[in-house]
């Protein structure tokens, strides 16, 4: 056993600090919802229970002075089988109760999790009202009892306590985790409006061009790709730089390399003309030391990267904020792009930071990275990215995407899926989708399939596609426009976390689409149009019928081609209908 005046009695927890004598902690027990609530903290608590809806619990623990309040619950981990989080990544074991405490803040991960029983049903979905300032929490098996443990902390002051949501209701998780994403909606008021570009396909210049980058190569893409049906076009790292090697050193000042883009503005508005928004990327957090920048600003940095050549600017001084704003307003203000892709603002999560200096005006990051973006121009596009998924930063943003995993389908299936379940209003973008020049029409369209519920980007020479594979490409991508409301803002059902969802649906009142990536069978509505993208290696399509009835069923290839028409009559029981691999099933009943 490792001593800690805050670990729970009997129960090892190696990370916990011992807890200094002099500030005993104050403990409260709730009983709500079948659970005790163990509440405590450095301070007198009044703590309240409100059920919002069946099964949901809205817990209030409000201190008599600031103080870090805590709130402790376990459930029987009963037909669990996975652990969702936030920044959980690939993992959907079950973790341990003394593992070290997870930490989100406005600038990195989300105050949520949920642990998903047998059925996908959520046993505890857990939320935090705060999602500026960081939240603590610890999850997992606590080895004594068998049972599940939760807790979640952070600094609270007696104007609004810690507020935590509890849903017990057993429903699918899905369901509860987009109820969360509401919940902090309703919070914390309306975000920014999404334009509906935002929710079209886009090219990105990253996979395709890495930082080899110039205006000559992006406007050879921005034709063909407005013709394939992308609305958008991202010009990633290496604008602003005659360097070609990974790292940051030249960072920061953000002046188009006149070698690569001699006019920036007319080569702006030549890809505009072909009918693309224009977004530019910024690694927001980062100086250069190879910058003019790099004396003037080395007294205000949180960090230095060795392996970046760059250091971490500190916002809570007014006049660096200033800077990097300047720097990214002129984008939109002056070179007439219509949007941001802001990278990297999870660095700013620098664990122990310096103290700051008399000319900060804030005493914490969470808060200067909040008026940093508050800084910056409201009106046009703005990406951000996996792991900063906090609410708090809805009104800065239009839309997010995945984390990078190039080549990686079952990766950018799990995370897009992931985001869609708390990103809110934003709109979810898939990591920027390549393949080797050699890659068959079906595994493109794979690719495509495992990001079908997100916006595609894609990141390959569009010149040099063979015509199948640029088949492949106007089919696919129509059918993410055609159907986009159903796809990103449907009624969402993933199945199987803890299997990295080897199916996934969206509905509305009349189609069904359902994204099969295992041989599982497919349930067919008894009403409406079903369609079946086929992202798994196997052919033989199952679906499960429940009600009788007459259908007309078209197969396409990954192409587009059709393979077949006809009338069927479904009875309830497995039907096999063969789906080549990347190609679509339509059912209208």
């Amino acid at each position: 056993m490792i001593p800690g005046a805050d670990a729970a009695p009997g129960l090892w927890q190696p990370h916990d600090p011992v807890q200094p004598a002099e500030l005993p902690r104050q403990t409260k027990e709730i009983a709500a919802g079948g659970l005790t609530l163990e509440c405590s903290g450095a301070a007198e608590l009044t703590c309240t229970v409100h059920e919002s809806a069946p099964g949901v619990l809205e817990v209030r623990v409000v201190p008599d002075r600031t103080a870090e309040i805590r709130v402790g619950w376990r459930v029987p981990c009963v037909d669990a089988t996975a652990f969702w989080a936030a920044d959980g990544g690939e993992h959907r074991g079950l973790p341990p109760f003394w593992r070290r405490p997870r930490t989100a803040a406005l600038e990195k991960n989300a105050p949520v999790g949920c642990l998903v029983g047998a059925g996908d049903v959520a046993l505890c979905t857990y939320a935090a009202g705060e999602v500026v300032r960081p939240v603590r929490t610890r999850t997992g098996v606590v080895e004594e009892t068998g049972d599940f443990g939760f807790w979640v902390e952070h600094e609270a002051d007696p104007r609004g306590g810690l507020l935590l949501r509890l849903d017990l209701s057993r429903r699918h998780f899905a369901r509860t985790l987009t109820d969360v994403a509401a919940w902090w909606g309703a919070l914390h008021g309306p975000a920014r409006e999404v334009p509906e570009v935002a929710r079209m396909p886009a090219y990105s210049t990253w996979y395709a061009m890495q930082q080899h980058v110039d205006a000559a190569s992006v406007e050879r893409q921005a034709g063909p790709a407005a013709e394939l049906g992308c609305e958008a076009i991202i010009v990633d790292d290496g604008w602003h730089s005659t360097d070609r090697g990974r790292g940051y050193g030249y960072a920061g000042e953000w002046e188009p390399s006149l070698a690569a883009f001699p006019d920036l503005p007319a080569h702006v508005a030549k890809v505009r003309e072909a009918g693309l928004a224009y977004l530019l990327w910024y690694a927001l957090p980062f100086v250069g030391r190879h910058t003019a920048l790099w004396e003037r600003v080395r007294p205000y940095t949180l960090a230095y990267k060795e392996h970046m050549n760059a250091a971490i600017v500190d916002p809570r001084y007014p006049h660096i904020r200033d800077l990097l704003a300047s720097r990214l307003t002129r984008a939109v203000k002056e070179w007439g792009t219509d949007g941001l892709k802001i990278d990297f603002i999870d660095q700013f999560a620098v664990e122990n930071p310096p103290e700051p200096g008399p000319e900060a005006d804030c005493a914490t990051v969470n808060e200067g990275v909040r008026r940093l973006l508050a800084q910056l121009p409201g009106d046009c596009l703005v990406e951000l990215r996996q792991p900063y998924v906090s609410p708090g930063l809805w009104p800065h943003a239009t839309m997010i995407r995945a984390s990078d995993c190039p080549l990686s389908p079952l990766h950018n299936r799990q995370r897009t899926v992931d985001l869609r379940l708390i990103a809110g209003p934003l709109a979810v973008h898939a990591d920027m989708l390549m393949w080797h020049p050699g890659e068959s029409p079906e595994h493109v369209a794979a690719q495509l399939v495992s990001v079908l519920f997100a916006v595609p980007q894609i990141s390959v020479d569009l010149t040099a596609q063979s015509p199948e594979q640029l088949e492949v490409l106007r089919f696919w991508l129509a059918f993410f426009r055609e159907h986009a409301a159903v796809l990103q803002r449907g009624d969402f059902r993933p199945a199987r976390p803890d299997l990295a969802y080897p199916q996934v649906t969206a509905r509305s009142a009349d189609t069904v689409i359902t994204a099969r990536y295992a041989p599982l069978p497919v349930e067919v509505p008894a009403a409406g149009t079903l369609f079946v993208a086929n992202g798994d290696a196997s052919t033989g399509v199952l679906l499960k019928v429940e009600e009788p009835g007459t259908a007309r069923v078209t197969v396409r290839d990954c192409r587009g081609r059709a393979h077949g028409e006809e009338l069927v009559r479904l009875e309830p029981g497995i039907v096999e209908v063969t789906v080549p691999v990347g190609g679509l099933l339509r059912l209208e009943r």
